[in-house]
């Protein structure tokens, strides 16, 4: 079995590991694979996922398609939060989406998450230590290449340690 954990810190400190994460992810989440989406940047504290201009990613004015941004967007939130939490010990599900789109993109984008070590603590890891269910709302910004904001989608993620998860259907 894979160590997930490895494979993202490989990811944060070399191009040869992000490409394998990248390499990784589409076979593990295929929905998102014929969007050639990319993980471009990851650390401990920020996400960004790039959204190619290319035809299956276009709506029909050829700009980029609405559904790509959010579904970057959510990539970019997600991932970060796995990558922090583990993905051993806490269980997270998407439990809404909100999205306002502003621009029109016509080139490449990028879904950027950001998280402050302060806000992760205090406002998602203790109260998940001490076995709380809580609800973390996400703020994405997804940008083209000359920085115009095309979208800012909210995320909102459930976030539990994987022992308050139901296994059978009552």
């Amino acid at each position: 079995m894979m160590d997930l954990n490895k494979i993202i810190k490989s990811a944060q400190s070399s191009n040869f590991g992000l490409w394998k994460f990248n390499f990784i992810l589409h076979r593990v989440i295929p929905f998102n694979k014929p969007h050639n989406l990319k993980v471009v940047h990851i650390d401990s504290n920020k996400v960004v996922v790039n959204i190619p201009y290319k035809k299956s990613n276009l709506n029909h004015i050829k700009g980029l398609h609405a559904c790509v941004q959010a579904t970057a967007a959510e990539y970019a939130s997600g991932l970060l939060l796995l990558s922090r939490l583990g993905f051993k010990d806490y269980r997270i599900i998407m439990e809404g989406m909100e999205l306002s789109y502003l621009f029109q993109g016509k080139m490449d984008a990028e879904a950027t998450f950001e998280i402050k070590e302060e806000t992760l603590q205090n406002e998602i890891m203790t109260p998940l230590k001490k076995g709380e269910v809580i609800y973390y709302k996400c703020h994405i910004s997804v940008k083209d290449k000359k920085g115009n904001e095309l979208c800012i989608a909210k995320t909102n993620w459930q976030l539990k340690p994987w022992n308050k998860v139901k296994t059978k259907m009552n």
